[in-house]
């Protein structure tokens, strides 16, 4: 087997991505594996420093097959990145595992990748592989792996023969979801507001890749192969990133697997609909009770200003 080539995109967190490479370099298939680093340029002044110090970080890269590197002058944005690199590499490959700065891989990461890339490369329902899992309540209720048609963009592979299926146009993918009765399966039975995502998306407002690829996914009937326990942490989740606020939500203890079944029925796990849609559901709601929060303490900080405004007028008066 060999080893499918890493494309890891980077921005200005010197820090994550040192600890992204570390952990990525422990693997044992990491020194036969080709990187390709892809560092986008800063977008403000304010970002120069750091993405020069990336830029410092990326070239003591070592432990892989072969280092490349790709350095924008420009910014061009993570979405826009991914959906590049991805095209390029599987295009060249047949496939491609993927990774952003923020993320802290175990040791069996790059195994389960190769082995479920390799199993399904002929599979055309299964359109990508998931190194991600969610927090589930339940993790025990799940196999060694399993599918389910949302897939996660933290750590992540696929084919070209199904990344070929790849829509950009938000608003193409728009017209395949006119019912809704598609639009609430979409958003996992209400779970989740991915449809939200993707109109914001077709208007201009946000400007992300992963609901693209799931609604292009969506579209073909494609499934996510996830493990039942996750290979991926997010450690970005600290302010620090483009699109994440502070969040331990998303937090997971990394699985020491080594071995893992992979299933010839290619078909969604009800028992991990469930267990996933739960947990969309306690996010929401946990969010939900973060914005009535910040609400009620907005509404403090401006009761105390208008009452030290009226004290200061009564004071005026006497």
């Amino acid at each position: 087997m060999t080893p499918a080539p890493i494309a890891l995109f980077a921005y200005n967190r010197p820090t994550h991505l040192a600890r992204t490479l570390e952990a990525l370099r422990d693997n044992p298939l990491a020194h036969k594996s080709r990187l390709y680093i892809y560092s986008d340029g800063p977008k403000t002044p304010r970002d120069e420093t750091a993405v020069t110090q990336v830029r410092q970080v990326i070239k003591k890269a070592d432990g892989f097959a072969a280092v490349t590197i790709h350095e924008r002058t420009g910014n061009i944005g993570l979405a826009r990145s991914i959906i590049a690199g991805v095209t390029e590499l599987s295009a060249r490959y047949g496939s491609v595992i993927v990774l952003e700065d923020d993320l802290v891989v175990a040791q069996g990461f790059l195994t389960f990748m190769n082995q479920a890339l390799e199993h399904y490369e002929h599979a055309s329902r299964v359109m990508t592989v998931s190194g991600y899992l969610f927090p589930v309540e339940h993790p025990e209720h799940l196999a060694s792996t399993f599918f389910f048609p949302v897939p996660a963009s933290w750590g992540w592979g696929t084919w070209h023969r199904a990344w070929k299926q790849f829509e950009p146009h938000a608003a193409q993918l728009l017209t395949g979801l006119s019912t809704k009765a598609d639009q609430d399966r979409f958003d996992v039975d209400g779970a989740y507001p991915y449809f939200t995502q993707l109109k914001l998306q077709a208007a201009g407002k946000l400007d992300v890749w992963g609901v693209r690829w799931y609604a292009s996914m969506f579209a073909a009937q494609g499934l996510c192969l996830y493990p039942g326990q996750s290979l991926v942490q997010n450690i970005g989740m600290d302010g620090s990133g483009m699109h994440c606020n502070t969040s331990s939500q998303f937090d997971v203890r990394l699985s020491k697997s080594s071995a893992w079944h992979f299933s010839e029925r290619i078909e969604e796990s009800p028992m991990a609909r469930d267990e996933i849609r739960s947990f969309f559901i306690r996010l929401g709601a946990q969010r939900q009770k973060s914005r009535i929060a910040e609400l009620a303490s907005r509404l403090r900080m401006v009761a105390g200003r208008m009452s030290q405004t009226v004290s200061s007028a009564i004071r005026q008066e006497k």
